[in-house]
Protein backbone atom coordinates (compact mmCIF):
# COMPACT_ATOMS: atom_id res chain seq x y z
CA UNK A 1 0.00 0.00 0.00
CA UNK A 2 1.27 3.47 -0.85
CA UNK A 3 0.42 6.46 1.35
CA UNK A 4 0.18 9.87 -0.17
CA UNK A 5 -0.55 13.00 1.82
CA UNK A 6 0.03 16.70 2.22
CA UNK A 7 1.20 18.53 5.33
CA UNK A 8 0.11 22.17 5.41
CA UNK A 9 1.65 24.20 8.18
CA UNK A 10 2.11 27.59 9.71
CA UNK A 11 4.16 25.79 12.40
CA UNK A 12 1.36 23.24 12.90
CA UNK A 13 0.61 20.17 10.82
CA UNK A 14 -2.68 19.66 9.04
CA UNK A 15 -3.16 16.61 6.88
CA UNK A 16 -5.11 15.90 3.76
CA UNK A 17 -4.76 12.96 1.39
CA UNK A 18 -4.08 13.45 -2.29
CA UNK A 19 -4.56 10.93 -5.10
CA UNK A 20 -1.58 8.86 -6.21
CA UNK A 21 -0.77 8.72 -9.89
CA UNK A 22 -0.68 5.08 -11.13
CA UNK A 23 2.48 5.70 -13.19
CA UNK A 24 4.35 6.87 -10.10
CA UNK A 25 4.39 3.36 -8.61
CA UNK A 26 6.27 1.87 -11.56
CA UNK A 27 8.90 4.65 -11.67
CA UNK A 28 10.31 4.14 -8.16
CA UNK A 29 10.75 0.58 -6.93
CA UNK A 30 9.90 0.26 -3.24
CA UNK A 31 7.98 3.53 -3.12
CA UNK A 32 5.67 3.56 -0.11
CA UNK A 33 5.01 7.22 0.65
CA UNK A 34 4.69 10.45 -1.29
CA UNK A 35 4.34 13.59 0.78
CA UNK A 36 4.26 17.32 0.40
CA UNK A 37 4.79 20.04 2.97
CA UNK A 38 3.59 23.58 2.53
CA UNK A 39 4.99 26.05 5.05
CA UNK A 40 3.71 29.60 5.34
CA UNK A 41 6.32 31.94 6.77
CA UNK A 42 5.54 35.53 7.72
CA UNK A 43 8.58 37.76 7.96
CA UNK A 44 8.43 41.53 8.19
CA UNK A 45 4.71 41.48 7.43
CA UNK A 46 5.28 39.60 4.17
CA UNK A 47 3.96 36.07 3.65
CA UNK A 48 6.06 33.50 1.85
CA UNK A 49 4.84 29.98 1.04
CA UNK A 50 7.34 27.13 0.58
CA UNK A 51 6.26 23.83 -0.95
CA UNK A 52 8.48 20.75 -0.73
CA UNK A 53 7.88 17.22 -2.03
CA UNK A 54 9.24 13.99 -0.54
CA UNK A 55 9.26 10.34 -1.50
CA UNK A 56 10.02 7.52 0.90
CA UNK A 57 10.38 3.76 1.04
CA UNK A 58 8.79 3.55 4.51
CA UNK A 59 5.08 3.12 5.05
CA UNK A 60 3.93 5.79 7.49
CA UNK A 61 1.10 8.06 8.56
CA UNK A 62 0.93 11.84 8.30
CA UNK A 63 2.09 12.52 11.86
CA UNK A 64 5.16 10.28 11.49
CA UNK A 65 5.87 11.81 8.10
CA UNK A 66 5.79 15.33 9.61
CA UNK A 67 8.18 14.20 12.38
CA UNK A 68 10.58 12.72 9.80
CA UNK A 69 10.53 15.92 7.74
CA UNK A 70 11.29 18.06 10.82
CA UNK A 71 14.11 15.66 11.74
CA UNK A 72 15.51 15.85 8.21
CA UNK A 73 15.60 19.64 8.27
CA UNK A 74 17.18 19.69 11.75
CA UNK A 75 20.07 17.64 10.34
CA UNK A 76 20.26 19.84 7.24
CA UNK A 77 20.40 22.91 9.47
CA UNK A 78 23.33 21.44 11.41
CA UNK A 79 25.19 20.65 8.18
CA UNK A 80 24.50 24.14 6.85
CA UNK A 81 25.91 25.69 10.04
CA UNK A 82 29.01 23.49 9.84
CA UNK A 83 29.59 24.49 6.23
CA UNK A 84 28.95 28.21 6.66
CA UNK A 85 30.72 28.61 10.00
CA UNK A 86 33.66 26.25 9.43
CA UNK A 87 33.62 25.73 5.64
CA UNK A 88 33.37 21.99 6.24
CA UNK A 89 32.53 21.18 2.61
CA UNK A 90 35.86 22.71 1.53
CA UNK A 91 37.81 20.44 3.88
CA UNK A 92 40.29 18.27 1.99
CA UNK A 93 41.43 16.01 4.84
CA UNK A 94 42.22 12.64 3.27
CA UNK A 95 42.78 10.55 6.37
CA UNK A 96 39.39 9.13 7.37
CA UNK A 97 40.06 9.15 11.12
CA UNK A 98 41.41 12.72 11.02
CA UNK A 99 38.33 13.90 9.06
CA UNK A 100 36.08 12.17 11.62
CA UNK A 101 37.95 13.83 14.52
CA UNK A 102 37.80 17.26 12.87
CA UNK A 103 34.06 16.85 12.34
CA UNK A 104 33.56 16.07 16.03
CA UNK A 105 35.66 19.10 17.01
CA UNK A 106 33.64 21.36 14.69
CA UNK A 107 30.35 20.12 16.14
CA UNK A 108 31.68 20.67 19.66
CA UNK A 109 32.85 24.19 18.76
CA UNK A 110 29.49 24.95 17.10
CA UNK A 111 27.58 23.87 20.22
CA UNK A 112 29.78 26.17 22.34
CA UNK A 113 29.25 29.09 19.93
CA UNK A 114 25.47 28.56 19.99
CA UNK A 115 25.29 28.85 23.77
CA UNK A 116 27.92 31.60 24.18
CA UNK A 117 26.78 35.21 24.59
CA UNK A 118 29.24 36.81 22.20
CA UNK A 119 28.41 40.03 20.40
CA UNK A 120 24.90 41.41 20.05
CA UNK A 121 21.76 39.26 20.14
CA UNK A 122 21.40 37.53 16.80
CA UNK A 123 25.11 37.52 15.96
CA UNK A 124 25.86 34.83 13.39
CA UNK A 125 27.95 31.77 14.28
CA UNK A 126 30.55 32.81 11.72
CA UNK A 127 30.89 36.26 13.31
CA UNK A 128 31.02 34.78 16.82
CA UNK A 129 33.86 32.53 15.65
CA UNK A 130 35.65 35.55 14.19
CA UNK A 131 35.31 37.51 17.46
CA UNK A 132 36.74 34.64 19.48
CA UNK A 133 39.61 34.10 17.04
CA UNK A 134 40.53 37.80 17.10
CA UNK A 135 40.74 37.97 20.89
CA UNK A 136 40.55 34.51 22.50
CA UNK A 137 41.70 35.68 25.94
CA UNK A 138 38.73 38.07 26.16
CA UNK A 139 36.23 35.21 25.80
CA UNK A 140 38.21 32.36 27.36
CA UNK A 141 36.66 32.58 30.82
CA UNK A 142 33.10 32.65 29.46
CA UNK A 143 33.75 29.79 27.02
CA UNK A 144 35.32 27.59 29.69
CA UNK A 145 32.37 28.22 32.01
CA UNK A 146 29.93 26.65 29.54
Amino acid sequence: MISCFVILSVRTSNTSFVPLLPTTVSIWKGLKTIGMTRNTITKGGEKHVETRYYISSIETNAEEFARCVRGHWAIESLHWHLDVTFREDANKTLDEQAAFNLNIMRKFALSILKTANIGKTGTSMKLKRFYVCCNPMRFLKELLAL
